[in-house]
């Protein structure tokens, strides 16, 4: 969640909150530096790794590796890859226009801005594919599959209405359009396994939720019909049972994503019970927003955030084998929740709040105002020092008509080998947790 491009956001000197793909890993991005968290255990919010002296508006994670794409506010249109543990920068790229969100899974690294995606090799970081004059993005919607096998990437196909590209970034060609909703989309997620994409309007009421790649849907849910809000994210669980969305409210909603038992014999007799049959079979044949109405899903479960108004960023994660909602606020926090394990659902409780920023920092994200990205582009990108902290700002290198990285990046290659080889280990049986990794 990119906080310092949202023009009149409270964020002060909050730029960017995110987690890794397998929300193991919390990472803040600052105005004075960022900070990556462990989220290995409910009570203790554990430091992996601090950087200071830079204004970071994004920071990205590859799993539970040490490879960090990172972006600052005083140089957006510059991308650099990072070996966190071993403190190198192992690469570096610019861009004609300033970045405003970065993707990644095991294979590819995605680079939005907006009106073009980039599409680089995780192995090399080579530029293997450019997506041109994409529809206006100025928010960088876009989501990555986690999944390598099914590598798909998803982006708005329209700026009038909810049209979604699906592009197979493996073998790099578009997949299927979906028509998702009638106002332009501000939310996408995909499911562990990259088979389902949730996504989400501008109008906020309705959550939809297709299979993917064939674009067919799958389920759709009312978030609520008072009033349209702004939806922040959303998140599915690990076994995709469920998926979550917030937004500008106070209240984060839970969807449980299983198919409506038909009634057999709690069904009406009589002509009511015939006329709901027919009701209910009649969707098959209207229009999606009439059918709609009759097969919308209400909210499994639901939180009240302390502070509505400011964005957020949901996750659904299993810490110390049980499921928690995650929730990481404008605000400086990260509240942690249960998840109500009975069929029912119901309320989520708060477990533990945990600050990401100082206090004095705390205090000044919630009364300041980020100025616009147009003044934030004015600042000239040689006063950002490079992430090595040796004093000299590394040599950009654009992406070039080849794709090819600069000779100069080239010796990083052995620590993208490094920091995949981390992933490796990071799933065998005998995995070294992040603390154990930093203190080697």
């Amino acid at each position: 969640m990119n906080l310092a491009r949202v023009e009149g956001e409270p964020t002060g000197v909050l730029y960017s909150v995110n987690f890794n793909q397998d929300c193991t890993s919390l990472l803040v991005g600052t105005k004075n530096g960022f900070t990556l968290y462990s989220l290995a255990n409910v009570d203790k919010l554990e430091q992996i790794y601090y950087c200071a002296g830079e204004d970071v508006c994004i920071v990205e994670r590859l799993f539970s590796s040490s490879l960090l794409a990172v972006v600052n506010l005083s140089s957006p249109r510059k991308l650099k890859v990072c070996h966190f543990k071993k403190g190198t920068e192992i690469c570096n790229y610019s861009y004609p226009n300033s970045i405003l969100s970065i993707r990644l899974n095991r294979m590819r690294l995605i680079v939005c801005l907006e009106d073009s995606l980039y599409i680089h090799n995780i192995k090399d970081m080579k530029v293997i594919h450019m997506i041109k004059d994409t529809p206006k993005n100025q928010n960088g919607l876009c989501a990555l599959s986690p999944n390598s096998d099914n590598s798909y990437l998803a982006y708005p196909g329209s700026c009038q209405n909810g049209e979604i590209q699906i592009f197979d970034t493996l073998n790099l060609r578009a997949v299927t359009m979906i028509s998702a909703h009638q106002s332009p989309c501000v939310a996408f997620a995909f499911n562990v396994s990259g088979t389902k994409l949730g996504s989400a309007s501008e109008k906020g009421t309705v959550i939809r939720v297709y299979s993917v790649p064939d674009g067919q849907r799958l389920f759709v849910f009312r978030r609520g019909v008072k009033r349209c809000v702004s939806i922040n994210s959303l998140a599915f669980s690990h076994d995709s049972m469920l998926l979550c969305a917030s937004s500008n409210t106070e209240t984060v909603h839970i969807f449980k994503l299983e198919e409506q038992e038909e009634a057999t014999q709690e069904e009406p007799a009589g002509w009511m019970g015939y006329f709901g049959r027919a009701l209910m079979s009649s969707t098959n044949y209207l229009p999606s927003q009439v059918a709609d109405v009759f097969t919308q899903g209400r909210s499994f479960a639901t939180v009240r955030l302390p502070n509505p108004g400011l964005r957020n960023i949901c996750a659904l994660s299993i810490i110390n084998k049980t499921l928690r909602l995650l929730v990481a606020c404008a605000d400086g926090y990260l509240y942690i929740y249960d998840v109500p394990s009975n069929e029912l659902g119901g309320n989520c409780n708060l477990v533990k709040q945990h600050r990401l920023i100082g206090k004095d920092e705390m205090e000044e994200a919630l009364e300041s105002k980020i100025t616009s990205t147009s003044e934030a582009d004015t600042i000239k990108s040689d006063s950002v020092k490079a992430i090595t902290k040796e004093g000299s700002p590394p040599t950009e290198s654009a992406p070039n008509n080849d794709g090819q990285v600069d000779s100069e990046d080239s010796k990083g290659l052995s620590d993208i080998a490094a920091a995949t080889d981390e992933l490796k280990l990071s799933e065998s049986p005998n995995k070294v947790d992040d603390s154990e990794a930093v203190a080697d």
